[in-house]
């Protein structure tokens, strides 16, 4: 009897030890990244008006949280995404989060958001076009940054202008890429910023 439970108790071990080795192993954690506290210091001055700002576009394979990556020197023509990272949203979702944040911490004039269903006397409308890390070779990359900005009236075009940031990434990885994206885009908002105020200023001349 002890030799037939002692071969119960083997068997039963074996059993166990076989279905720890067949589970399938872990996928590795995702790290999500947003934009971070928005710089100090970047708030808009003489915004006057109340100023309707559309949600930010971007292209299909951009309207995603992925974080995406070119290899310039293999194929520029073909975004590829990281698979263990991811933005918590898409960059253009995060990018108009940020721009209404700046717009409306100058306290004059009023942000309206497109939700809101109330009328401003002006619009800006800000399309993503670029917003990745471009591997120009291995483990060299820079963080590039193109959108394009148009202001409206209430029955016109009043100004239009493209943007392209670049800022080189210091480590050739996606948290690096985050680093230097965050960075370029903040850059891009200094001066979309400064264009949008510049020129609903000159529509008031």
């Amino acid at each position: 009897m002890r030799a037939r439970a002692r071969g119960f108790a083997v068997f039963a071990l074996i059993i166990a030890c076989g279905g720890c080795s067949l589970s399938p192993p872990q996928a590795p954690a995702v790290a999500q990244y947003d934009f971070g506290p928005a710089p100090s210091g970047g708030a808009a001055q003489g915004l006057r008006q109340s100023l309707l700002i559309y949600d930010v576009s971007a292209p299909a394979w951009l309207d995603s949280p992925s974080i995406y990556y070119r290899l310039a020197y293999q194929d520029a023509a073909r975004p590829q995404a990281y698979a263990d990272s991811r933005w918590v949203t898409s960059p253009a979702e995060l990018f108009a989060v940020r721009l209404r944040g700046r717009l409306a911490a100058s306290g004059k004039g009023g942000v309206v958001h497109p939700a809101d269903g109330t009328r401003a006397s002006h619009a800006l409308r800000v399309e993503l076009d670029e917003f990745t890390q471009v591997f120009d070779a291995p483990g060299k990359s820079r963080a590039v940054v193109r959108l394009r900005a148009s202001v409206l009236g209430t029955r016109s075009l009043i100004a239009q202008r493209a943007f392209s940031v670049e800022r080189e990434v210091s480590t050739p990885d996606a948290e690096g890429g985050v680093r230097a994206l965050i960075a370029a885009s903040d850059e891009a908002l200094d001066h979309l910023v400064a264009w949008t105020v510049a020129s609903l200023k000159d529509e008031l001349k």
